[in-house]
């Protein structure tokens, strides 16, 4: 007869309640990853909240309406420092990007870290051969985010990490189906972006503007009455001889009436015709080439060393990161000093030769340059560039808005006193692409800066000096140890008691 008090009973009901032990907690475990899942709660107790997006990001990826792919071949073994600092940067801040996406499913954020020797296959359909590269998709558009970008830079230190500013901008400008058009002036001898001729191409450039989400075309102002209603940007690239008053005129009402946006890249010796149009935007193009008397302004095969350079948003990267221009033959491009800069219009130098370089006036001798005072020309001191010849400037035009306490941007102008900044064999220069494609994001207000504060980069070091050192080192090797023995001999004597 079955009795509850003999053993075998005790023995099932032992087994029964560890069953229902272990269905409990197993009920318990998934309860709770249920819970973490779809009521999730997270929290940055980090100073900077380094690990959350500004209210700014979030709210711009809850209107996100088509998906976003992100592929990144930054390696966090990468023999260089910098290199593996921005790839463990960025693998947390996309981390973010990824979660605070999930709950758009119009535009969710997917992040690829991709090995481009090891998964040859992937990176060869994505046309990516660098290994540090950031790039976004989003249907057919895509754009790359330099690594410069990344960071604020002083003294050549990173200062602080702006990635979420620059791969917000990015997502928002891939998303957008409408691309931002840049124009190609023709039939002036210019420069084409679709020669590849290492000296007049800029085929280089035109694949590098593609990249970055940008439309090219060409344009030819004597086969049409204006510039195109979708053009973003006209770029006159070195022209061969002098526009015509019609050109003029449809330049002037691009930018003037149509607060249109012009690049203009001016060879020395080659006359352009547009002396008055500058002039109605307050800037003076000399009819000199600059030369310098100090070698080393000039590199090994003479191209022209320029490192001077006023702080703007077309310049900051140059600034940040010490890069100089590399140009050949170049021509002065200064504020005029005839014109009233009246009617909000604002003129800046960007970059500037050294105090030792002058004008050559009688270049067209090809006898050997040498500077004449009274004749030649020279930087002067309390004009601006101080003491030194411009060869970038910039104007544009603030429109004051009634009586209100803000103003409307107009037309933006950039003169470049060279014309080979940025052909077939200059653009791997990293400080010529930089001027030039930054020229073009001022252009087209990409330089517009969102509303997201830079997180400051910590750095820790411990000092210490050779008798602190020594004190460290007898406590790590000596101390240490012998605190373990003790307390092990403790416990060894109170067991045996």
């Amino acid at each position: 007869m079955f009795s509850p008090d003999s053993f075998r009973a005790a023995r099932w009901l032992r087994t029964c309640n560890l069953v229902l032990q272990v269905l409990l907690f197993l009920s318990l475990f998934s309860g709770l990853n249920y819970l973490a899942r779809s009521y999730a709660w997270r929290f940055d107790l980090t100073a900077q909240q380094r690990h959350s997006l500004s209210p700014e990001t979030r709210a711009y990826l809850r209107g996100l309406e088509r998906p976003v792919r992100i592929v990144v071949t930054l390696s966090e073994t990468d023999q260089d420092p910098e290199i593996a600092e921005a790839y463990r940067d960025l693998r947390g801040l996309l981390r973010e990007y990824s979660y605070a996406s999930q709950s758009n499913p119009n535009g969710p954020i997917s992040v690829e870290f991709i090995d481009v020797y090891r998964q040859h296959q992937i990176a060869t359909q994505l046309g990516l051969s660098d290994s540090n590269t950031i790039l976004l998709l989003c249907g057919e558009s895509r754009q790359q985010v330099a690594i410069a970008d990344l960071y604020g830079v002083s003294e050549r230190q990173r200062k602080d990490f702006r990635g979420e500013e620059a791969i917000t901008a990015a997502i928002l400008s891939v998303s957008n189906p409408a691309r931002k058009k840049i124009y190609f002036l023709t039939g002036n001898g210019e420069l084409r972006p679709d020669d590849v001729d290492p000296t007049r191409g800029l085929s280089v450039l035109s694949d590098e503007l593609r990249l970055r989400n940008y439309a090219v075309e060409l344009l030819s102002l004597a086969t049409t009455d204006a510039v195109p209603a979708d053009a973003d940007l006209v770029i006159a690239a070195a022209p061969q001889g002098r526009y015509d008053a019609r050109t003029q005129e449809q330049l002037r009402d691009y930018l003037s009436l149509r607060q249109g946006r012009l690049i203009v890249l001016l060879a020395p010796g080659i006359p352009h015709g547009l002396d008055q149009f500058f002039y109605d935007w307050g800037i003076l193009v000399d009819d000199v080439v600059i030369h310098d008397g100090d070698l080393a302004s000039y590199t090994d095969n003479g191209d022209l060393i320029v490192r001077d350079f006023n702080p703007h948003p077309i310049t900051r990267t140059l600034i940040d990161y010490r890069m100089p221009l590399r140009i050949g033959a170049a021509r002065s491009v200064r504020p005029d000093p005839g014109r009233g800069l009246a009617g909000g219009l604002e003129v800046s130098v960007l970059a500037a030769t050294a105090q030792t370089a002058w004008g050559e006036v009688s270049y067209r001798r090809r006898s050997r340059p040498e500077y004449n005072a009274g004749v030649d020309l020279k930087g002067q001191p309390g004009l601006a560039p101080d003491g030194r010849l411009g060869l970038v400037a910039t104007s544009e035009r603030v429109q004051a808005r009634g009586d209100l306490p803000f103003s409307v941007r107009s037309g933006r102008l950039v003169v470049i006193g060279t014309g080979d900044l940025v052909t077939n064999q200059r653009i791997a220069n990293p400080g010529n692409q930089s001027l030039f494609l930054n020229a073009v994001k001022w252009g087209i207000d990409r330089d517009a800066e969102l509303n997201i504060p830079p997180r400051p980069i910590e750095r820790f070091q411990l000092a210490l000096d050779r008798s602190e050192l020594l004190k460290l080192r007898s406590l790590l090797g000596f101390a240490l140890p012998l605190a373990t023995a003790l307390l092990g001999l403790i416990v060894y004597w109170s067991r045996r008691s």
